[in-house]
């Protein structure tokens, strides 16, 4: 019974960790926007295109099987935007491997 209870325990979220991810168009906002508003969110999901990419600030907190790397997007004026804290996934993490 208690192992039990201890799992149930375990796997509720933490308020800390329970935070939303926002999710935010590159064509709508500038390059010093997107940055503040990935530091003001913690954790931030860029559409871009038909994709995206997720961004985590501060950039140590990325998710077990991705890694830190940077990422160039382009803005609504078209300008290149280089972000140096994006969380992607990394293929030789051991997370990934079925």
């Amino acid at each position: 019974m208690r192992s039990v209870i201890f799992a149930v325990a375990l796997s509720l979220p933490l308020p800390a960790f329970a935070a939303a991810v926002m999710n935010v168009k590159a064509s709508e906002h500038s390059c010093s926007e997107l940055t503040q508003i990935i530091r003001q969110n913690k954790k931030v999901f860029v559409r871009v295109g038909f994709g995206g990419r997720s961004f985590r600030y501060p950039p140590a907190q990325c998710s077990m099987g991705d890694k830190r790397t940077t990422t160039s997007l382009r803005d609504a004026g078209g300008k290149q935007c280089i972000l140096d804290y994006a969380c992607v996934f990394d293929p030789a993490s051991p997370y990934n491997f079925p």
